[in-house]
């Protein structure tokens, strides 16, 4: 298949794919991950099918909706692609920045890195944080039929993968476990700028909602 094709039979298996997936990783999280990553990617020196592809296929088989398999959304992509014809070259490259990808991969880190990778976590990251981000947070946790807050459960860290993976703290929470922490975890500088402006904007989202469950606003 050649490379002008090749990006929109993508777009079309994933929208397939994830026809019924939760709000927060369904097309519209692909959509925006993807666009960011052309941002990003307009700043930095990478190759650009590989960009579009890991961002167009990081989450078609998140792990968390198939029973913590970490290796189903690898096997799904690098099916897909090879289903095309696409080089085993870039294919390789993909599958490994699927499976690099996430916050709790941070825990046990395989030695990859690319420019690549850099552009696609990134924009992965900052769907994950800002107006967004709280309203992917929260949309999961009412889906994992979580509290909001709970006072007497403290944030907390994780000294493991495996640790994160089982988490079933409130919601409220994984800001402090994880988005307030993305900030200081993005690639590139033009990640970093935007990342800043929706970590504020969290902050802002914290302080309200902190002030509103002790009726001090």
């Amino acid at each position: 298949m050649k490379n002008p094709e090749i990006i929109p039979a993508t777009i079309a298996f994933v929208k397939s794919e994830l026809a019924n997936a939760e709000g927060g990783h369904d097309w519209f999280h692909i959509e925006r991950v993807y666009n960011n990553a052309l941002l990003i990617a307009q700043h930095e020196d990478t190759d650009l099918l590989v960009v579009q592809l890991g961002a167009l296929l990081h989450d078609i088989a998140d792990s968390k909706f198939h029973n913590g398999d970490d290796t189903i959304g690898p096997r799904v992509a690098r099916s897909f692609l090879e289903k095309q014809e696409v080089p085993e070259k870039i294919i390789d490259h993909v599958v490994k920045i699927i499976e690099n990808i996430s916050f709790k991969s941070s825990y046990g880190h395989s030695g990859f890195s690319s420019p690549e990778l850099d552009v696609v976590q990134d924009a992965d990251r900052l769907d994950a944080i800002g107006a967004i981000g709280i309203a992917r947070t929260f949309n999961y946790g009412g889906f994992k039929n979580r509290a909001l807050y709970h006072p007497d459960i403290p944030p907390r860290t994780y000294e493991s993968k495996e640790e994160y993976k089982k988490s079933t703290a409130p919601t409220i929470n994984h800001f402090h476990e994880k988005l307030l922490l993305l900030k200081d975890k993005m690639n590139t500088g033009t990640g970093r700028k935007i990342a800043q402006q929706r970590h504020e904007f969290m902050e802002i989202f914290l302080e309200q909602f902190y002030a509103e469950w002790n009726g001090k606003k």
